[in-house]
């Protein structure tokens, strides 16, 4: 991240994102978020404390002893998260590095570096929790996962990134150390289990090995899948339905290639299961889809949860990937025609629900992961969005600032148009 540096508090507002996030650490103690504007139009003042919102109020009615944040100009959500990161592979679209011929390294070290920087880039844009699918097994055996292990720890505090195990193949002579490490990966530490049963010989097989282990194990599923097929499609719904604590697929891209009658049966089968669709607009992943989108609206209007994830980010099926899900929003409601808030909840609320996580509303009681961006409305953010600070259990963690001036024009003074500039910046934008 050559943009990207550690930051160190300079202000007040700063001092809570200084303290640690240990057990033996003290919470920080009644941080002020100011006049942050609220999506319903109103302007508040949302009060900090122990990870959790202790009481929004009119702007200038809440004090605290300890720090305030001024956040006039800026629209206060809940926080995006990440269902559908691959960390291990993030950051490898350059092979082994700028200049550097040959594949990207798999060394554990490489690996829990890709994937701290990986996770710090979508932090910056808002992502305070990210669901990962680790490859496990083959040569390399568990130590990607280790390796993810490591970074989600080297996270703490600052953002809470779950592995998914996903190995290659579970069915036959080939796959039965891989159902055995499978286990072992939720022994190590593993969120969920998942995998992508079109690159098995058998689909089916693998989809029931990976339920298998979930009933067993007590953790979710999350499986990535095209969705191609109807008949497996069914049966995985089947199978999946009633299974606790949730399954999800993604991105189901194939289900657009279907005859509309058979892929709204699919739906409905979907929909009747309890399963979410983890759609990916920034584009696929794995390389192993084919041409087409997941269709949204149909499956919203079948009932089914669709969240969006970002999907690869920066390694060979996107070396464009740019993990943020303000884009995911955004491309949901350019291209699939959701409302604004609707797309936002998908990488939001909906998002949250699929991986598991409490729900968040800028509201007294829940916890505090929240995202400051800079503007006003909602559709303008997610049309550009520029300025964004993040706030995880109650603190500080992330900031990123956007600069944006006209040089020597007279008339984005005279006729108040919005920018963004430093206000010592001068006619340049900068010094």
């Amino acid at each position: 991240m050559p943009d990207s540096q550690p930051w160190q508090p300079d202000d007040h507002a700063a001092d809570a994102a200084g303290a640690t996030d240990r057990p033996d650490s003290a919470a920080p103690a009644g941080l002020v978020l100011c006049g942050a504007r609220l999506t319903d139009g109103r302007v508040v003042d949302v009060r900090l404390g122990g990870g959790r919102i202790e009481a929004v109020g009119t702007a200038g009615s809440l004090t605290a002893p300890g720090p305030q944040l001024d956040l006039r100009g800026y629209l206060l959500l809940p926080s995006p998260v990440e269902p559908h990161a691959h960390s291990d592979t993030a950051l490898t679209a350059d092979g082994a590095g700028p200049g550097i011929p040959g594949p990207a390294s798999d060394r554990p070290e490489d690996i829990r570096r890709r994937a701290t920087e990986a996770a710090l880039l979508q932090l910056g844009h808002g992502a305070t929790a990210l669901r990962s699918h680790v490859r496990i097994g083959d040569v390399q055996g568990l130590a990607p996962l280790e390796a993810v292990l490591q970074a989600s720890r080297s996270l703490r505090g600052l953002a809470d990134l779950t592995p998914v195990a996903v190995p290659r193949l579970l069915t036959g002579v080939a796959g039965a150390g891989n159902l055995a490490m499978l286990r072992d990966a939720v022994k190590m530490g593993a969120g969920a289990v998942g995998g992508c049963p079109d690159l098995d010989p058998d689909p089916a097989g693998y989809a029931e090995a990976v339920l298998e282990v979930a009933a067993e194990q007590g953790c979710p599923v999350d499986l990535h899948t095209d969705s191609d097929d109807p008949a497996r499609l069914g049966r995985l719904a089947a199978m999946a339905g009633g299974l606790r604590p949730g399954v999800a697929l993604g991105p189901c891209a194939g289900l657009s290639r279907l005859p509309l009658q058979a892929a709204a049966r699919a739906a409905d089968q979907l929909a009747a299961a309890g399963v979410t669709v983890i759609c990916l607009p920034q584009g696929g992943c794995c390389g192993v889809e084919g041409r087409g989108t997941t269709p949204v609206r149909l499956l919203r209007s079948a009932g089914v949860r669709v969240a969006a994830g970002s999907g690869a980010l920066q390694d060979f099926a996107n070396p464009v990937g740019r993990g943020d899900p303000l884009e995911a929003a955004y491309l949901l409601a350019s291209q699939h025609g959701l409302p604004a808030a609707e797309a936002y909840e998908a990488v939001s609320s909906v998002a949250r629900t699929a991986m598991g996580l409490p729900a968040v509303r800028v509201e007294a009681g829940f916890p505090a992961e929240l995202l400051a961006v800079r503007g006003e409305q909602l559709p303008g953010v997610l049309s550009l969005p520029c300025s964004r600070i993040v706030v995880h259990r109650g603190r500080v963690v992330a900031r990123t600032s956007a600069v944006r001036d006209f040089c020597g024009s007279e008339t984005v003074v005279a006729l108040g148009l919005p920018h963004q500039g430093r206000p010592d910046s001068g006619s340049c934008g900068g010094p």
